[in-house]
C-alpha cells in the first residue's frame, strides 16, 4: 500500500511504498508557499518511480490546501517542468 503524508513536524513530504519512505524537505516562506529543497529516495526503491510518485502527490497535495511550490531541487524542477499540468501550482 502507497501513502502520502506531509510531515509537518520534520517539514518534509513523504511517500510510503512497500515499507520504503521517499521524501522532500521542504521550507515554508511567509506567504505559505513551499520550497522544495530536496528530494531522496532510498537505494532500495530507486528506479521504480516512487520519486516521480511522491511529485505528483505533492503537485495534488498542493492543489487541494491551495499553497505554491517552488522547486529548487534539481529533480523537482526537472518533474514540475515535465508536468505541464502542475503550472498551476508553481510559484
Amino acid at each position: 500500500m502507497s501513502q502520502f503524508r506531509d510531515n509537518t513536524d520534520d517539514r518534509r513530504f513523504e511517500w510510503e511504498e512497500d515499507g520504503i519512505v521517499s521524501f522532500c524537505d521542504y521550507s515554508v516562506a511567509h506567504d505559505g508557499t513551499r520550497a522544495l529543497r530536496h528530494v531522496e529516495t532510498p537505494v532500495a526503491a530507486r528506479g521504480r518511480g516512487a520519486a516521480g510518485r511522491l511529485m505528483d502527490a505533492i503537485i495534488a497535495h498542493a492543489r487541494s490546501e491551495n499553497f505554491k511550490l517552488t522547486p529548487l531541487c534539481s529533480y523537482a524542477v526537472a518533474h514540475l517542468q515535465r508536468r505541464r499540468e502542475a503550472r498551476d501550482v508553481v510559484a
